[in-house]
This record gives structure tokens, C-alpha cells and sequence, in this order.
């Protein structure tokens, strides 16, 4: 999915800070009624939720759940994830410090670890991100940078799926291979 440029100035650490309630006031919210599965009433109520962040013009959509409630706090999760994946925060390589957000994801064995339903997932997601533009989407250059190996970063890629197309996307887009999944 292709998203809008956003203004140079937003970043997804701007987003990612602020509570569900300050980043739902900054989206325009569509409700309407989902087609498919779910029995009588999911074709009677407006479940489906569709949030649209004004000043980024990134989207997120939720349709799972019979429950409004439930379908906003997913959409919100999946506009924070996107958030992450497309607004970037430039870094500085010639004095690269290792960033916090990634500090809490790479254990003393040296993986990459951090479950796709942590909270802090998104905010890892983008810092990696940041790094990997920042080297060229270079995984080795990056693992380098980071401390752990290119198989760590390829497998923390891959923990979940809308990260590991947006990496792929953007690799080819540099006319480099896609990562293997």
C-alpha cells in the first residue's frame, strides 16, 4: 500500500508518543458496516473502523471484530506500526549511538528479539528502519552498526508480516534482492 509523503517534519516518534486518546483526536475516524463472516449482526452495525491521520495521511483499517471498541484499538495498533515503517527519523552515522528503542530489543546472546504484540514493537520497527535507511537498506552494514549478526536483523524482519513486506518494498525500490523470508 503507498502511502502520502508526509510533512518533512513528522516523524514516527511523534506519533508513537503520544497516548491512544491524543492520536485518535488527530485522525479522522470512519465507522461502517463490514461485509463477510460473523453472523446476522455484522451486517447491521458500523463495527468496521478506519482511521486516517490528517497531518501524515497514513490509514489504518480494522474489520475482524463484531465490536467497534475492539476493531479501533487494532486499527490504532496497525496506524502506530505503519507509523513506524514510514516516517523516518534521520540518523547521523559518523557518530551512531545505538538508540534505546533498539537497546531493549537485542539480548546479551546478541539477537534481535521483540514480539510483534509488545508495545515497544513499533518503536523498535522504527528505529531499525531509520538505521537501515540511513546505511542504504545494507542489512550487513546495519547488523554491523548494531552489534548482532545479519541473520538477527533478517529474522526480527520477519516476525511480522506487514514489516517484512515494507523492508522488501523498500530494498526493491533500491534495486537491491528482497530479503528470503
Amino acid at each position: 500500500m503507498a502511502h502520502p509523503t508526509p510533512p518533512a517534519a513528522l516523524t514516527w516518534r511523534d506519533l508513537l508518543a503520544l497516548d491512544d486518546g491524543a492520536l485518535l483526536a488527530q485522525c479522522e475516524i470512519d465507522r461502517f458496516r463490514a461485509s463477510g463472516p460473523g453472523g446476522q449482526k455484522r451486517n447491521k452495525t458500523d463495527s468496521a473502523v478506519r482511521l486516517r491521520h490528517r497531518a501524515s495521511g497514513i490509514e489504518s483499517l480494522a474489520v475482524e471484530s463484531r465490536s467497534q471498541h475492539e476493531n479501533r484499538a487494532r486499527a490504532l495498533r496497525r496506524l502506530r506500526r505503519t507509523a513506524a515503517l514510514t516516517l523516518r527519523v534521520p540518523v547521523a552515522l559518523d557518530n551512531y549511538a545505538r538508540p534505546s528503542e533498539l537497546t531493549v530489543a537485542i539480548r546479551p546472546s546478541g539477537r534481535l528479539e521483540m514480539g510483534a504484540r509488545d508495545a515497544r514493537f513499533p518503536a523498535v520497527v522504527g528505529a531499525l528502519f531509520d538505521l537501515l535507511e540511513a546505511r542504504g537498506w545494507r542489512v550487513s552494514d546495519a547488523a554491523k552498526d548494531l552489534g548482532v549478526t545479519t541473520a538477527a536483523i533478517g529474522r526480527f524482519l520477519e516476525t511480522d508480516v506487514a514489516v517484512h513486506r515494507a523492508a522488501n518494498e523498500r530494498r526493491q525500490a533500491l534495486g537491491l534482492r528482497p530479503l528470503r523470508a
